[in-house]
């Protein structure tokens, strides 16, 4: 039998590697997590300061990945209120809605619509905050 190893793949899962593992298995463990594709792709537009079709992305984009990749990642971040798509001949164009403190200031936000009393979880954030974000905060909200 042909020498092989036991990993452990991003999502934490046992798998076979080496010369016995099949080759899904070997490709499979030189994904990348889609939050990272994300995050590439949100960088790649911010850089270009214009909105970008899918084949402009993928062209910026180093990794290799399929025009259709490109799509759906495209296609989840819109989907997320992320991005914003405008039709440019056949395909759309894709810009960030926001920089990404905005996008951090909207997470936050959503998280408070969220639970039922935000006056609770603003007051607990607020008291846990470290003493300079503490003092930055009370200084953006005078």
């Amino acid at each position: 039998m042909p020498p092989h190893t036991l990993a452990t793949n991003p999502e934490g899962t046992p798998q076979l590697m080496g010369a016995a593992a099949p080759a899904a298995a070997r490709r499979h463990s030189r994904r990348r997590a889609s939050g990272a594709l994300e995050g590439e792709v949100l960088a790649v537009l911010r850089r270009a300061g214009a909105p970008l079709t899918p084949r402009e992305v993928q062209g910026r984009l180093s990794g290799g990945l399929t025009y259709s990749t490109v799509v759906t990642i495209l296609s989840r971040l819109h989907g997320k209120e992320v991005l914003t798509r405008t039709p440019r001949g056949r395909a759309y164009a894709y810009a960030p809605v926001t920089d990404e403190a905005g996008l951090a200031a909207r997470r936050m936000r959503r998280i408070l619509d969220e639970v039922p009393d935000r006056e609770v979880v603003l007051a607990r954030f607020a008291t846990e905050l470290p003493e300079g974000d503490g003092r930055l905060l009370r200084a953006l909200l005078d």
